[in-house]
């Protein structure tokens, strides 16, 4: 199964519904729900909009009609709200269009595919946007400038660190770009459901602590518990094992070296291979010694599209893989 049929048919319709209609009701409310205390229009989908990002105010004169989406995930979340990015980052080099098979065959037209870290401002001014999405990326000021400088950009939320927008911020921010506040609002409704009926099949789950871990090339390191990929246990019910954000700080993760790897222990041990194959973090010799791994109570991801589902964290990434892992959950704690 690649993708759940109902929402894709939503994403389809929804991109399908602003093509027939040619933009003509662009800048006309498209629900009942009221707009956010940073946005100066007076209903959903009125412009002029403003929003307050860590970088400054970012003011949108009208609906946008050509958007360049370069933060992580950012393109995956305006194609849920019916918007087609012209041009987009593939943060964890998907190919195609650039997004996870969630969401294969959203586009209509495939994006001018943009470099992530360093994105050639060349290549964006040509797109002609009306709009840069920047909202889960590094908040670089120098980055934001040179965007700003050709459209109005959204950057990282106010008092959010880089990379660690949630993801109710980044589809909270995005949807009030695109005057899609509604569609936003649904979006969020729809995972808050998916994670209760999660909850409600494995009450197993509340209280059980669970680290999120990766294994590269420079091996092994774990993720806050600011981190989507920590945030999706959370909302299952599990806890994050607070030494994890005391070694992290303000970063999204922590290295872990040979001496501290019993900070992966937990009632539940994942980890993401991050371009090595998992056989290679299994067979580590330090690992096998993690209590809770000699327990049997982990799981070395060998699917590359589990782990991207976990690191974008996007609203269909997550559904997606509320899909597939909770069972395969509850069977490792016994």
């Amino acid at each position: 199964m690649i993708r759940t049929p109902l929402r894709l048919r939503r994403v389809l319709a929804a991109a399908g519904a602003v093509v027939a209609a040619s933009l003509v009701l662009a800048g006309c409310a498209s629900g009942s729900g009221s707009p956010s205390s940073s946005s100066s229009g007076s209903s959903d989908g009125a412009f002029p909009v403003s929003i307050t990002t860590a970088l400054g105010t970012t003011k949108i004169e009208s609906q946008p009609k050509r958007v360049v989406a370069l933060g992580w995930g950012d393109a995956e979340t305006a194609l849920e709200l019916g918007v087609q990015p012209v041009g987009a980052s593939d943060w964890l080099a998907f190919g195609g269009d650039g997004v996870g098979p969630w969401l294969k065959g959203a586009y209509t037209k495939s994006p001018k595919i943009i470099q992530t870290l360093e994105p050639s401002y060349e290549d964006i001014l040509k797109l002609k946007p009306d709009v840069i999405l920047d909202v889960k990326s590094s908040g670089d000021k120098d980055r934001y400038a040179k965007l700003s400088a050709i459209a109005p950009t959204v950057a990282i939320p106010k008092g959010g660190e880089n990379y660690l927008a949630s993801t109710q911020q980044q589809t909270t921010m995005i949807a009030k770009a695109l005057g899609k506040e509604t569609e936003g609002k649904k979006l969020l409704s729809d995972l808050d459901d998916a994670y209760a009926a999660a909850r409600k099949a494995h009450p197993e789950f509340e209280g059980k602590s669970a680290v999120v871990g990766a294994y590269s090339s420079e091996g092994f390191g774990a993720y806050a518990s600011t981190d989507s990929r920590s945030t999706f246990m959370r909302n299952l019910g599990f806890t994050i094992p607070k030494a994890i954000d005391e070694q992290a700080g303000k970063a999204f993760s922590v290295h872990l070296s040979d001496e501290n790897l019993d900070l992966l222990n937990a009632d539940l041990t994942l980890i993401l291979p991050i371009y090595v194959d998992a056989s290679k973090a299994e067979a580590d010799p330090l690992f096998q010694k993690v209590p809770s791994v000699e327990a049997g109570h982990s799981i070395v991801f060998d699917d590359a599209d589990v782990s991207s589902a976990f690191s974008m964290g996007t609203t269909a990434a997550i559904e997606w893989a509320l899909e597939k892992l909770p069972d395969e959950f509850q069977a490792k704690l016994g």
